[in-house]
């Protein structure tokens, strides 16, 4: 027997006693699932966010020169069922303010590319109603703390008014827009006691598709279309909130 064949028999044997041990010992690991929410569970809560910016004579790489400040304000009450254990289904209604206000901003890219935003004004009011279908998962034996994930089904609008410019140089522009989304929320949640919770929720956009109506100084009128998957986290769509279960 030359030294090839004896290498294949110890290989094939040395398999052979592997799968012999793993098979004896094997183990059986059981995961136990908890109720978290039970059935029948009423869920009512609200969800709060604020976001504010500002600068004067901000530079950050191409960005020279930025003085400007904003806010964003959101809402959002939330109303479900629990029709199976840690599973419940309901509703979500949201609005949200949003104003930008640019000074002056100078864009340089290099020493003979470069331009200017100034006097520039944004007001944005936006609404939506949300089909919302939660999943809990508890940590561990612990019933204080435990996960969620929100799927939205979500179909909304919103209204903006655009100013840019001073004096004769002034120009208007007035957009309505019409948007329906398909997007996650996972979160944490906290439970002060039986009954109150303290969430906290983080967006996750899946897929959106808009459509734009505007018109600039009563004359030009226009319209675009816009769809997009994305499936990043989006950072600034962070809520704090607080839901009783009942």
């Amino acid at each position: 027997m030359n030294n090839s064949i004896r290498k294949i028999i110890v290989i094939i044997a040395a398999i052979g006693l592997g799968t012999f041990c793993a098979r004896s010992q094997s183990f059986i690991r059981k995961i136990e699932q908890r109720t978290f929410v039970p059935k029948g569970q009423w869920i009512v809560g609200n969800s709060v966010s604020y976001s504010e910016y500002s600068g004067k004579n901000y530079q950050f790489l191409v960005v020279e020169g930025f003085s400007g400040k904003g806010y964003t304000f959101k809402i959002s009450p939330v109303l479900c069922y629990a029709f199976n254990d840690n599973m419940a289904a309901g509703g979500r209604f949201e609005y949200q303010r949003s104003l930008n206000r640019l000074n002056n901003v100078d864009i340089v890219i290099n020493d003979d590319t470069d331009f200017s935003v100034s006097d520039f004004y944004q007001l944005t009011h936006s609404y939506s109603g949300m089909a919302v279908l939660r999943n809990y998962i508890n940590l561990g034996d612990n019933k204080r703390f435990g996960l969620f994930n929100e799927s939205q089904l979500i179909i909304g609008g919103s209204q903006s008014k655009l100013v840019s410019g001073t004096g004769e140089d002034l120009s208007g522009t007035f957009e309505k827009t019409t948007n329906i989304k398909i997007g996650i929320s996972p979160g944490f949640v906290a439970f002060i006691n039986n009954y109150t919770a303290v969430e906290l929720s983080i967006g996750v956009l899946g897929f959106s598709y808009s459509r734009v109506n505007q018109i600039t100084d009563q004359v030009q009128v226009g319209e675009r279309t816009t769809s997009r998957a994305n499936f990043k986290i989006n950072i600034f769509s962070i809520g704090l909130g607080v839901a009783f279960y009942i």
